[in-house]
């Protein structure tokens, strides 16, 4: 998966990438220094994956990137994904460029690409999460969410100069678009909410009344992207329901943690109503978000850095299965159908 015939294990060169809704942020780290540090708008790193790929190349070579994974991957590198991954990562049947569908072209594209890239999981892929809280679920933290909570991990386990086996955290990630939460027990994910299925969000309307979906008698991949909130005191009563909830997966955590495009703006608000310390992530890169920088961290823990023990501790590489391997309403064939998947 790796090359490190060039440099120290403990100091990999490494990307990590993080597709937003409003811009793709790629984050470049060897050791503890930025060697890449962009924000591209989505559209126009979609529209021209070439262009895209053509930065990349610019500063190779490089150990591993972390590439966009949708809705996540149990690790497959690059060079091994198939077809049928790509649907699973964007969950979109082919030609549909709505939601995450748009994300397809640009994740082919680095994986056919020279670069040693992996894909990686997202919450439900991780055996950290019990089965019994997966039931019915798909959405329950995207890969880039769960790289939001490496760096949210490691600034807290730095800070209190522990071991990542100690760190508790409830992970609130307020996006351009999407809030999603995610709960973190001695250092591993063990619940969460994804955008899709948790708090309103500032442009989409999280989880869905069944009702409304029943009467909506068609809902399109776009319409998850839709139906947010400009309303100040439902955006952040509905984010404190979904932290309230979580803390009966991780009872005690040692803080409320705030990432995204929107944390700063809101870091007061829900202060002033958890009633446990609410701290916004640092990072260590001055443009890429929060989630890019996590994908640095967790790649250069694949290959064998400093954050290894952190990446280790949660359990990525024991990640299995797909986001539709819980699904009782539908049954998963049925699903694997509607997207085009081979039987």
């Amino acid at each position: 998966m790796t090359s490190r015939s060039r440099l120290d294990s403990d100091a990999p060169r490494v990307i990590g990438i993080d597709p937003g809704t409003v811009s793709i942020d790629v984050c470049g780290l060897a050791g503890d220094t930025v060697f890449l540090d962009r924000a591209v708008e989505t559209a126009a790193a979609l529209a021209d994956p070439a262009a895209f790929l053509t930065m990349l190349y610019e500063v190779a070579p490089v150990d591993l990137i972390v590439g966009p994974s949708g809705y996540g991957l149990p690790l497959v590198p690059g060079l091994e994904l198939t077809e049928d991954d790509v649907r699973l990562a964007v969950l979109t049947e082919s030609g549909d460029t709505g939601g995450l569908g748009g994300l397809s072209s640009l994740i082919r594209a680095l994986a056919s690409s020279r670069l040693p890239v992996v894909f990686t999981p997202g919450v439900v892929h991780l055996p950290s999460v019990p089965a019994y809280r997966k039931h019915n679920r798909v959405d329950m933290g995207t890969a880039d969410k769960v790289c939001a909570v490496a760096l949210a991990i490691d600034e807290q386990r730095r800070r209190r100069r522990c071991a990542p086996g100690d760190v508790s955290l409830i992970l609130l990630e307020l996006g351009g678009a999407f809030t999603a939460a995610i709960a973190v027990d001695r250092g591993r994910i063990v619940d969460g909410f994804g955008g899709s299925s948790g708090p309103i969000g500032r442009r989409a309307a999280g989880a869905w009344d069944g009702e409304v979906a029943y009467l909506a008698e068609h809902v399109t991949k776009a319409m998850l992207f839709h139906g947010g909130t400009d309303d100040d005191v439902a955006y952040v009563e509905s984010g404190l329901k979904a932290i309230a909830a979580l803390m009966v997966s991780v009872p005690g955590p040692a803080e409320i943690v705030l990432s995204g495009r929107l944390a700063h703006e809101y870091v007061e608000a829900f202060t002033a109503r958890v009633g446990r310390p609410v701290r916004v992530l640092d990072g260590f890169a001055s443009v890429a978000k929060h989630a890019a920088q996590g994908a640095a961290l967790i790649a250069n823990g694949l290959a064998g850095g400093n954050a290894r023990a952190m990446v280790d501790t949660l359990g990525l590489r024991d990640a299995r299965g797909s986001v539709l391997d819980y699904l009782t309403v539908i049954p998963p064939d049925a699903a694997r159908r509607r997207l085009g998947l081979v039987a």
